[in-house]
């Protein structure tokens, strides 16, 4: 699935548009719940910088994930631990053919709940 297939998800979903926040990364950007929170970036990212062989970079998605799913899911191939995220909370999601489109956008769609679910456990 690649970025622009997300970003299209997202708009037509959650009425959500990519915000491109870094100048040193324009192709970068963040997804952001109606809260204000983050429940996804997207990047391109060095492989090595990854753990995987290799220079070339890599379009990547980081989500947010259950803690009690974390482990497990990262065992799966195309599944990292979160890049520059808390590695308890968020993973690392291969956006080079490695993942399904229907699973990643299940991990999208369960990240913009949890955000949504982590608003509501603040409020209480």
């Amino acid at each position: 699935m690649k970025k622009e297939e997300i970003f299209e998800y997202v708009k037509k979903q959650y009425g959500t548009m990519p915000e491109y926040l870094w100048a040193q990364s324009p192709d970068n950007a963040v997804l952001r719940h109606k809260n204000g929170k983050w429940y996804a970036v997207v990047m391109s990212v060095e492989k090595c910088k990854l753990g995987l062989e290799g220079n070339e970079f890599v379009d990547i998605m980081d989500v947010k994930c259950d803690p009690e799913m974390t482990s497990m899911i990262i065992q799966t191939f195309g599944f990292l631990p979160g890049y520059h995220m808390n590695k308890q909370h968020w993973i690392t999601i291969l956006l080079d053919g490695s993942v399904s489109e229907a699973k990643i956008l299940d991990f999208l769609d369960m990240s913009y709940d949890l955000i949504d679910g982590a608003d509501r456990k603040e409020e209480k």
